[in-house]
């Protein structure tokens, strides 16, 4: 019982670290990257649709994105999709292709993004300790319901919180990792 706990547990834990990992790809760093894209949809006929289903994405160097619709109608729609997402590109479009440069940041913004990538790093450390609260509940639950012992409640406590520990030092070594590619100039 109290091993199964303790897995259920390291897949949430695992599942918010790839969530945390998702989300700060999307953060700008001055280089380009097609994450910076995730999540824009396109008003395809009426029907809001990711915009890697309307177009193919590339990367045509480090500091510009190239989008090219499938459809020639689309590239105004995308355009405005893109304008829309605020994610402080400018597209460039010559009616079949849209490029859209990734200026280098300022230092000043590079300062910002680096607040944020932490303010990041410690809503997700709270989802982790929130992960353990539960896990440490489950482990009484069972104790109380005399599934379990005292003993193997205790220990199993400790083992939540070594994997508590285990994944909070992984996500501060992940929002340094952010940190230093954001400020590298």
């Amino acid at each position: 019982m109290v091993n199964e706990v303790i897995e259920e547990l390291r897949g949430d834990m695992a599942k918010t670290l790839e969530r945390l990992e998702s989300e700060l790809g999307r953060v700008r760093t001055g280089r380009a990257n097609l994450a910076l894209l995730d999540g824009i949809k396109v008003d395809y006929y009426g029907v809001p649709t990711p915009l890697n289903q309307v177009a193919s994405l590339q990367l045509a160097d480090a500091r510009l994105i190239v989008v090219k619709p499938w459809e020639k109608n689309m590239v105004s729609a995308t355009e405005k999709a893109i304008q829309k997402a605020d994610l402080g590109l400018n597209p460039n479009s010559d009616g079949e292709i849209i490029r859209l440069p990734v200026p280098p940041l300022t230092e000043e913004r590079r300062k910002e993004l680096v607040k944020v990538i932490r303010r990041m790093g410690e809503d997700f450390k709270v989802k982790i300790r929130a992960q353990r609260r539960d896990a440490n509940e489950m482990l009484k639950a069972l104790e109380k319901d005399k599934e379990i012992s005292e003993d193997d409640c205790r220990r199993g406590q400790t083992q939540v919180q070594e994997v508590t520990d285990e994944h909070t030092k992984r996500v501060g070594s992940i929002i340094a990792k952010k940190e230093e590619e954001v400020m590298e100039v």
